[in-house]
């Protein structure tokens, strides 16, 4: 670089000397007078530009990246996200970075692959608002295919789940879809949890409109809830569990028989009920948010981000990551703009 710019220096000199203008010369090489000037004089050459006297705090070491990779690669962790993996770790009482973090070092060590082919789906409005504030008050079920060995031939899923912890409260699998299994199996849930006077919510199937089934509801008191016509959002949250099921680790490609369909899906309900942490109750599993254990583990979270920001302040800019507890869960949650249409 500095014999670059004496070899320049050179040149202006000589040009400037058979007549041209200074400026002139200075203009066609690329730089201003002032920059000649300088470079010309003593020791002119040479950068004296110290950098920036502060250094930045909140940079991550390359060890921490490391760590941080190590982490996600571990079999404990490797099917989880950064947004399950953070609170657990700062449940164990140990906190590395934050969730942005986490992805921004995935991503530029190129370990943020999508590994199934889904859509994003589109969000559209709601019709009717409920707000449950503890377990079964609103109840979402649905019903889903299961594949089998032979082709055009399905199992049934009869799936109910709480919406305010996200619990599977109950299931079966049928060889057919009818309003007289979801009835049957309704009962039994009901009678199980001894519940009633409960918002269950679906949409417009055969099997929850069905007179059965519509008689059921109506002797045990349940308020009906369904989707509009054509707009599966309106049962998200059944549509969302089922998504999980469907795209789970392990999730077979067909049964080969309803013993077997009901052995796996056993072992989903326990996965998923003491294991899956739920991004929408703050990540903790939907049986400690009904058992009312979710308090004392987002407690604790918290503690840990505030011990870490004491031990190392620079590395916050703002206020820690706030583990709040989620009070209320709303099944097609108006708009404030939707609500003043309504009272007006």
């Amino acid at each position: 670089m500095i014999e670059d710019r004496k070899e320049l220096i050179a040149m202006i000199i000589e040009t400037n000397k058979k007549g041209v203008r200074l400026s002139k010369v200075c203009y066609y090489a690329g730089i201003n007078v002032r920059t000649f000037q300088r470079w010309n004089k003593e020791n002119g050459l040479i950068d004296k530009r110290k950098g920036a006297k502060k250094k930045n705090g909140n940079k991550i070491s390359e060890a921490e990246k490391q760590e941080i990779i190590n982490v996600c690669c571990n079999p404990k962790f490797r099917d989880l996200t950064p947004c399950e993996i953070v609170p657990i770790l700062a449940e164990e009482g140990q906190y590395i970075a934050s969730e942005s973090t986490f992805y921004r070092i995935l991503k530029e060590a190129n370990l943020l692959n999508h590994r199934n082919n889904t859509k994003v789906s589109k969000k559209k409005k709601k019709v009717k608002e409920f707000k449950a504030t503890s377990p079964n008050q609103i109840w979402s079920w649905d019903i889903t295919y299961l594949k089998t060995d032979i082709k055009g031939k399905y199992y049934f899923l009869y799936l109910f789940m709480d919406i305010w912890s996200r619990k599977i409260i109950g299931w079966d699998i049928f060889e057919e879809e009818s309003g007289e299994n979801s009835s049957k199996l309704f009962k039994s849930i009901c009678k199980e949890l001894n519940v009633k006077n409960v918002v269950l919510h679906s949409d417009n199937g055969n099997a929850m409109k069905s007179a059965n089934m519509l008689a059921t509801l109506f002797f045990l008191g349940v308020i009906p809830s369904f989707s509009r016509p054509r707009t599966s959002n309106d049962n998200a949250y059944s549509e969302s569990l089922f998504k999980t099921l469907k795209y789970t680790a392990g999730y077979p490609n067909n049964f080969k028989s309803l013993i077997d369909s009901k052995n796996w899906m056993k072992g989903f309900e326990n996965w998923y009920n003491n294991f899956h942490r739920h991004s929408m109750i703050n990540y903790v599993t939907p049986n400690q948010r009904h058992n009312g254990l979710d308090t004392e583990i987002l407690k604790k979270r918290q503690l840990t981000y505030t011990n870490a920001k004491l031990k190392k302040p620079e590395r916050w800019s703002r206020h820690c990551k706030k583990w709040d507890y989620i009070e209320e869960v709303y099944l097609n949650k108006h708009s404030i703009k939707t609500k003043e249409k309504i009272a007006s």
